[in-house]
């Protein structure tokens, strides 16, 4: 059993970081959070450039044709810059829900633009705080007109269009919604990160086509988040392993009494236990990569163990780089503060 990634994909992932490290340093994603922008849009477009919104989208389509185990670590990669983009939203979501479902209509008009970046795509399915259920969706489907309003739509300010989870006659179904169509209003809602916009749409006899089967669309949306729950842990997995890098060289670097204070003994611990919540989540996150990778049936436990097991990585990293980085740590001049919200 290979139990590790390939040479060329760490190549690409090498590359990937190289990449970010000169475009995306962590100055950019604070510049879209003092300007109040939401996304860095050359960032964007240059990722297109090097092929990462296409990365599991076939060549046909005008893709890259890799697969997840070099998405995934892509992801990584963007987890550790913060990169300010919709990746998740577009790429995680969106592509693939169509990969799923999409007719070959769908698949050449939407994938083709991801791919190269001309569009920008989202997931819209929460109506109310909390989890949404079969029966709490209200939105409705009929006639090819969509009615109703989503909350919380990851990116759906700056969305180009939406995967909308509505109620037809058959059941709950899924819907591709142009967003700059008629009937459709957008309310940018406030965000901990507002390098990750979110916001509320509504909408009123919007032109809407179907996305799969009618009455199919649960059990697709549950196959999407799944997939996509592995691909947002590896970016917390390198959200977290950026956030252990910054705190530890800090320690290391500041002296008390004389000696630094990663010397002292309760801070030591304190960075053991960050360091194996990583390792733990790495190990997840691996096994949910292979599964993803194989579509394994196993990816139904391995994605939501990665997925919990990488938000407590990073979380807890996050909370911690603030308190390791002492007085300073809760200031707006250190980076602390923009882990702790993208971690949030």
């Amino acid at each position: 059993m290979n139990l590790d990634f390939s040479e060329d994909q760490k190549l690409l992932q090498k590359t990937a970081r190289d990449f970010l490290a000169e475009r995306s340093p962590l100055q950019v994603d604070r510049d879209v959070l003092e300007k109040g922008t939401h996304w860095n849009a050359e960032l964007w477009k240059a990722a297109a450039e090097m092929g990462w919104q296409g990365a599991v989208i076939p060549e046909e389509y005008g893709g890259a044709g890799f697969g997840y185990l070099e998405l995934v670590l892509i992801a990584q990669e963007l987890g550790r810059a913060l990169a300010p983009i919709p990746f998740g939203s577009s790429v995680y979501l969106a592509t693939e829900a169509i990969l799923l479902a999409g007719s070959d209509t769908q698949r050449k008009k939407w994938l083709s633009a991801l791919a190269n970046g001309s569009a920008v795509g989202t997931l819209a399915f929460a109506e109310a705080p909390g989890f949404p259920s079969q029966a709490s969706l209200k939105t409705t489907l009929a006639g090819g007109k969509l009615s109703g309003t989503k909350i919380a739509v990851p990116d759906g300010n700056v969305a180009t269009f939406a995967v909308v989870a509505a109620r037809s006659n058959a059941g709950v179904s899924l819907a591709l919604v142009d967003l700059a169509g008629p009937g459709v209003t957008r309310k940018a809602t406030e965000s901990i990160d507002p390098t990750r916009a979110s916001a509320q749409i509504s909408f009123k006899d919007a032109p809407a086509e179907l996305l799969g089967d009618e009455g199919r669309g649960w059990e697709l949306l549950e196959r999407v988040l799944d997939r996509a729950a592995v691909i947002q842990a590896f970016e917390q997995l390198g959200g977290a392993e950026r956030a252990f890098e910054i705190t530890r060289d800090f320690t290391m670097g500041r002296y008390a009494f004389g000696r630094p204070i990663a010397s002292f003994q309760g801070l030591k611990h304190r960075m053991a236990d960050l360091y194996v919540l990583i390792e733990l989540a790495k190990s997840n996150c691996y096994w949910a990569a292979w599964a993803l990778s194989e579509d394994n049936p196993e990816l139904a436990i391995a994605a939501p163990a990665a997925r919990v097991s990488a938000t407590e990585a990073f979380d807890t990293n996050a909370v911690e780089m603030v308190q390791m980085h002492g007085g300073v740590g809760f200031t707006w001049e250190y980076d602390c503060h923009l882990f702790y919200r993208r971690a949030k």
